[in-house]
C-alpha cells in the first residue's frame, strides 16, 4: 500500500512541475507589477525527434500527400494554430488565475513591462487507438521595460511542460500543445502569486 502511495505521489510530482530555471533576474523585480504585454517568439524552434521544425513539417506532408489538401492544411494550421489555440490558453489561463485583476496579460497593450514567450521545443504527443501522450513544451519567458528591453527583469526557463489533461486526450494535436501552454501559464502564475 505504500508502494501505491508513493507512485501516485511521485506521478503527481512529475506532472505537476516542469523544471525551472532562472537564467537573469529575479521573480522579486515583478512585485508591484500590474501588467504586461504579452508576447510570443516561435524562431528556432526546435520538434521533438527532428532536426528541425522544417523537417518536421515535410515528413507530415508527406505523409498527407495522398489526400488532396491535406497535407497543406496540416501545415496551416501548425502557424495558424499559434495565434488560434496556443496563446489564448497561456492568456485566459494566467489572467483567469489573477481574477481579482492583481496582474493582467494584454497581447496588444502598450504596458510599461512586457512578458516575452519564447517557444524552444515542441513535443506534439498523441492520441491513438494504442494510447496516449500529452504534448510539452519547453520555454524561456522574459520580462523586460517594454521602452528598454535590455532592462531584464526576469529571463526563467521552462523545461518540458506537459499539457494539463484537458486537452491530453485531444485528438487535435493543436488542442494537445495548447494544454501544454496552460500549463506553462500555471507555472508561471504560481511563481508570481509568491511574490504578490
Amino acid at each position: 500500500m505504500k508502494t501505491y502511495f508513493l507512485f501516485i505521489f511521485l506521478f503527481w510530482a512529475i506532472v505537476t512541475f516542469s523544471q525551472q530555471k532562472i537564467l537573469e533576474g529575479n521573480f522579486k523585480n515583478l512585485k508591484g507589477i500590474s501588467a504586461y504585454t504579452v508576447t510570443f517568439d516561435y524562431s528556432d524552434l526546435q520538434v521533438h525527434g527532428f532536426d528541425s521544425e522544417e523537417e518536421y513539417l515535410k515528413e507530415k506532408m508527406e505523409k498527407r500527400a495522398h489526400k488532396e489538401g491535406e497535407a497543406e492544411k496540416f501545415k496551416t494550421d501548425w502557424y495558424a494554430d499559434r495565434s488560434a489555440k496556443y496563446e489564448p490558453k497561456f492568456i485566459d489561463y494566467f489572467n483567469k488565475r489573477f481574477d481579482k485583476g492583481e496582474i493582467k496579460l494584454v497581447k496588444d497593450g502598450n504596458a510599461k513591462h512586457t512578458l516575452n514567450v519564447k517557444t524552444t521545443w515542441i513535443y506534439p504527443g498523441y492520441n491513438v487507438v494504442a494510447g496516449t501522450e500529452p504534448a510539452k513544451i519547453s520555454a524561456i519567458i522574459t520580462i523586460s521595460e517594454t521602452e528598454n528591453p535590455t532592462q531584464i527583469l526576469l529571463k526563467v526557463e521552462y523545461t518540458r511542460s506537459i499539457g494539463l489533461e484537458e486537452g491530453m486526450f485531444d485528438f487535435d494535436q493543436g488542442y494537445r500543445i495548447a494544454g501544454a501552454y496552460e500549463k506553462l501559464a500555471k507555472n508561471m502564475v504560481m511563481q508570481l502569486k509568491r511574490v504578490l
